[in-house]
């Protein structure tokens, strides 16, 4: 592909600049080139039937002076007899009177006949303007003859002209150069930050790229690069804890199961190998909840989209409850209409699962299930009678890895990651899950965005 402009912001700026530049310059000219002269020239025949016309007012009143004073942009006035005596002059040579054609002109004062004559040959030619008009007076007719110089009309056109095709091409080295340093010194911050950026690696994202105080959009840049790199150094911080304590949940039931099994290799006469292996089934079973959990979680951190589809969830939670059906804690479950929401039913049920397992495992003898809609939403509340959490640990729960002292003893097999990943599934479905005051127990509220019909 042929590249018209060059690759650089700073060439392309400069180049465009300098191009709007020469047109407007180039069409000034052009209009200036045209209209300027005829604009001189006008003013000169102006000048010169002015002052013809009040020598022809003074010769027809009779007061005609023998010598004309006449303005500097003329070269002289002469007024003649039909026998070709100069009755009045402008100090100077006599004008040749080589004048064949006659024109009619408006006449500038009442009863008086005016003609203009024009030099026979073209008045561009000889650098002058020639004017003649025919006046009677009391003597008897004479003609008024004026001629104007226009030397000082083509200096000015001569230098005018000079100034175009001379002073064009500096005047567009010129905004070339400053359009040049002006967007060299406006991108100079940018080169700065592109910079810094270049030398930042996964392994130190602490470093910030520099913020100019010029307070234009260079520095809303700076800033979200900024911002940004802040989002990158607390992810990667938390994929890194993530790992370490995945690592460290992962190694404690895999060192359990390895060492029962070694146990039982080094003296299989004294195993009881049917209890044995229901303790490695039991490790197992752990590996295999620790693992689901990560990849669910490790999908929702990456934004995999799962097949979503209209699930009632108020079908979810009867099957929930017919589930735990017998179980040490009595889980009710009012009735109630349909209540639908777009979404997984994998993860839905999974976020029902780790609820309803953390609300039993706390629960004192009831849990109370309620969905119902408010507005746009469907709000499901899980409600436990079990000794609650004080409001400085509600939103550590919430944390990957994060189990409270309670939890630690009353169940040693867990992870850590059942409400992390509720949240996590009730924010992927563009809702939430927040863990309100109640009194005794605790409540987890969870809102869905409702399924229109």
């Amino acid at each position: 592909m042929i590249r018209i402009f060059p690759r650089s912001i700073r060439a392309r700026l400069t180049t465009v600049a300098t191009l709007v530049a020469a047109l407007v310059f180039i069409t000034t000219s052009a209009i200036t080139l045209a209209a300027v002269p005829g604009s001189l020239r006008t003013a000169v025949r102006t000048d010169l039937e002015t002052a013809v016309g009040w020598v022809a007012e003074q010769a027809r009143t009779g007061r005609l002076p023998a010598q004309l004073n006449t303005p500097s942009s003329l070269q002289l006035l002469q007024v003649v007899s039909p026998q070709g005596q100069v009755l009045a002059a402008t100090p100077g040579r006599p004008l040749e009177p080589r004048l064949t054609t006659i024109r009619p002109r408006n006449p500038g004062v009442a009863h008086v006949t005016e003609h203009l004559l024009h030099h026979a040959t073209d008045a561009r030619h000889h650098h002058c303007m020639v004017m003649a008009m025919l006046v009677r007076t009391p003597e008897g007719p004479v003609t008024v003859y004026g001629a104007a110089s226009l030397d000082r009309v083509n200096t000015v056109l001569g230098r005018l002209r000079a100034l175009v095709f001379l002073g064009t091409p500096l005047i567009l080295l010129g905004v070339a150069g400053v359009t040049w340093m002006i967007v060299g010194s406006a991108l100079r911050p940018v080169e700065r930050i592109r910079s810094v950026l270049a030398e930042i690696t996964g392994r130190d994202l602490s470093r910030r790229v520099p913020v100019p105080d010029t307070g234009d959009e260079i520095t809303d840049l700076a800033v979200t690069a900024n911002t940004t790199l802040d989002r990158l150094e607390r992810s990667a911080e938390t994929q890194r804890r993530f790992v370490a304590d995945a690592s460290h949940e992962l190694r404690s039931p895999i060192s359990g199961l390895r060492t029962q099994l070694e146990l039982a290799a080094a003296y299989p006469d004294e195993t009881d190998w049917p209890a044995a292996g229901a303790r490695a089934l039991e490790s197992v079973e752990r590996l295999t909840g620790i693992v689901d959990e990560l990849l669910m979680l490790a999908r929702l951190d990456t934004g995999v989209a799962a097949e979503r589809r209209v699930v009632d969830v108020c079908d979810l939670v009867r099957e929930q409850v017919r589930r735990r059906a017998g179980g040490r804690v009595a889980i009710a479950a009012p009735p109630c209409p349909p209540a639908p929401v777009l979404g997984s039913p994998l993860q839905l049920d999974r976020l029902l699962t780790n609820l309803l397992d953390n609300a039993t495992r706390h629960a004192a003898g009831r849990v109370e299930v309620v969905v119902e809609e408010d507005r746009d939403e469907v709000v499901i509340t899980i409600t436990d009678d079990g000794a609650g959490i004080a409001p400085e640990d509600r939103e550590r729960i919430f944390e990957r890895f994060v189990r409270l002292e309670e939890a630690r003893a009353l169940d040693k097999g867990g992870t850590g990651l059942g409400l992390p990943l509720s949240r996590e599934i009730a924010v992927a479905h563009g809702g939430s899950l927040v863990l309100t005051d109640h009194r005794p127990g605790a409540r987890f509220v969870v809102r869905l965005p409702l399924c229109p019909d």
